[in-house]
């Protein structure tokens, strides 16, 4: 029930797009079609999980240890980095259209304070019951919470991109072509996921 609780409140409760605001960027950037938004949301899913997981270790596992946690946030950065990188050369042999759909944005994963973000509050909401022997059993909540963050994310940037589709055939004023019906379709998705915030 614990990860059922996780999973619905990272993905419609605490969106990281629509309620945290993290992640603006590539949710504004790479959603003008639901392809580019899907291959996106596909590598955020795993650069979030696998980056989460690695920073959670790191984290407990090093910093902790030789009391240097004041290097969070760059030892974080530098993790993400180069998971990045990893994706981005999978992504050239194995789907080189997609790579080439996605272009600048993949290595704008690098900068998504969304990854970053999720890697940070997972360490500071420490799921589980915390002490020595409770670290593996929080990993597994922490991936879980990561994995759920991705997916909202995933779901919001499609959502998105859909709508954004469908503006372009539709009879916009001229004055809200582009980024402001943009920026006005965000603040409506936003305000209708703010529904979700009795469930949890």
């Amino acid at each position: 029930m614990e990860y059922v609780l996780i999973i619905i409140s990272a993905i419609f409760v605490n969106n990281i797009v629509l309620s945290q605001f993290l992640g603006i960027c590539p949710f504004l950037g790479v959603s003008k079609k639901v392809s580019t938004a899907v291959g996106m949301s596909a590598a955020v899913t795993f650069v979030m999980a696998l980056a989460t997981c690695v920073t959670y270790l790191l984290q407990y596992y090093v910093l902790v240890p030789l009391g240097i946690e004041f290097l969070q946030t760059v030892s974080f950065i530098l993790v993400i980095a180069g998971l990045v990188q990893m994706v981005e050369i999978i992504l050239k042999k194995i789907s080189p259209s997609l790579y080439q759909a996605l272009g600048i944005f993949l290595p704008l994963i690098t900068t998504n304070c969304g990854v970053l973000g999720v890697a940070l509050m997972v360490v500071q909401k420490q799921f589980g019951f915390g002490g020595e022997a409770a670290h593996f059993f929080n990993l597994g909540q922490s991936v879980v919470f990561a994995t759920a963050s991705a997916i909202g994310f995933g779901l919001a940037i499609t959502l998105f991109s859909g709508i954004r589709e469908q503006l372009e055939l539709s009879d916009v004023p001229k004055p809200f072509r582009g980024v402001p019906i943009a920026l006005i379709t965000a603040g409506i998705m936003a305000m209708a996921f703010m529904g979700f915030s009795g469930i949890v």
